[in-house]
């Protein structure tokens, strides 16, 4: 539990990171689901502890989307959230291992007020997905040959086993 202290935390302002994804969008049922697993993935790569909190859950969501790294937590409302992340923020003890990321200005407002880092939404969004993942590759394609012309005896080794005649002869 005390090593679990030591590690680097980050709160999360959950549909306002969804809103600054580029291939998430707050319309779909299942965003939360995807962000939870993107985070899960950023959490073990970095070996942070993550807390994330949503407003509102949806119904027939599952009630358990976190795992170890990351916490999870769904709130009646927007007010609630924001009202959920300020609680969180003033009850965070070492702010030297924490950063939040949102982008409301009140709740940044606050952790800083506490001298923690805050992060933009757009910033950490960047963030989830390594560079290599985020440069787009080129598509595999088997590399071009150099057309070769035939050589005469090679033109007529092919026109004498396959038969014909040969179109460059005069008629």
């Amino acid at each position: 539990m005390a090593r679990e202290r030591q590690r680097p935390q980050i709160l999360i302002d959950g549909h306002n990171l969804i809103g600054q994804t580029p291939d998430l969008s707050l319309a779909d049922p299942d965003d939360e689901a995807q962000l939870v697993a993107r985070l899960r993935v950023y959490a073990a790569r970095t070996r942070t502890m993550i807390t994330v909190i949503f407003d509102r859950g949806v119904y027939g969501h599952p009630v358990r989307l976190g795992a170890h790294d990351v916490r999870v937590w769904f709130a009646r409302s927007p007010q609630d959230a924001d009202a959920q992340l300020l609680r969180a923020i003033a009850r965070i003890a070492d702010a030297h291992l924490w950063r939040v990321v949102t982008s409301d200005r009140v709740i940044a407002r606050a952790a800083s007020q506490r001298g923690i880092a805050v992060v933009t939404s757009a910033r950490f969004a960047a963030q989830l997905v390594p560079a290599a993942a985020r440069t787009p590759r080129a598509p595999l394609l088997p590399p071009e040959k150099p057309e070769r012309r035939l050589s005469e005896a090679e033109i007529a080794e092919w026109l004498n086993l396959f038969g014909g005649e040969d179109p460059a002869a005069p008629s």
